[in-house]
């Protein structure tokens, strides 16, 4: 049997250990930010790596999606964009799905066949990014795990968060819309 001496000491350390661990502060993305410094999308293969944050030098729009081949993101959220007359005013535009790069490729190619929107389709296989700007839900029961909140980012000319349109349920499709954003 322990002695109290000991328990009260591992009383303590977990007193000591729930404090540091809910007194530390979250990156949280808002407007005025600059993308997080992070190497962990891909596109179309796992060796090709893209950093956002050296990619975007200017104008740009980051398009997050629970999932790709999913219903929504495949019939209104990312078409919405592509068919949309002022997606060449958005300047550089990413879609980002927490899927492998082979996946947001095979997608990217059914939604857009001749590559001619522009949009460059990215695999955020870890979730560390979407995480990174904290848009992460658990999408255990649906998906297998965690997955994206559906949301816009733009990106001004001056390389920081311009506006944000996240869905308040993660998943619906309103705020984030192509004609929502775009206009």
């Amino acid at each position: 049997m322990a002695s109290t001496f000991t328990l009260r000491r591992l009383a303590l350390g977990a007193s000591r250990t729930s404090r540091a661990f809910h007194s530390s502060s979250r990156a949280f993305i808002k407007v005025g930010d600059k993308l997080p410094n992070l190497d962990v999308l891909v596109e179309s293969s796992p060796g090709n790596k893209v950093n956002l944050s050296e990619t975007i030098k200017g104008k740009a729009l980051i398009i997050g999606v629970p999932a790709a081949f999913s219903p929504s993101c495949s019939n209104s959220h990312i078409p919405g964009y592509i068919n949309h007359k002022n997606l060449k005013s958005a300047g550089d535009v990413f879609v980002v799905a927490v899927n492998d790069p082979f996946v947001t490729k095979a997608w990217g190619e059914a939604l857009d066949p001749t590559g001619s929107s522009g949009i460059r389709f990215l695999g955020d296989p870890t979730a560390k990014f979407t995480e990174a700007l904290d848009l992460a839900f658990d999408g255990t029961a649906i998906f297998g795990g965690p997955r994206s909140k559906r949301y816009a980012i733009e990106i001004g000319e001056d390389s920081k968060v311009k506006a944000m349109h996240v869905e308040p349920d993660n998943t619906g499709l309103d705020v984030s819309a192509a004609e929502k954003v775009l206009g």
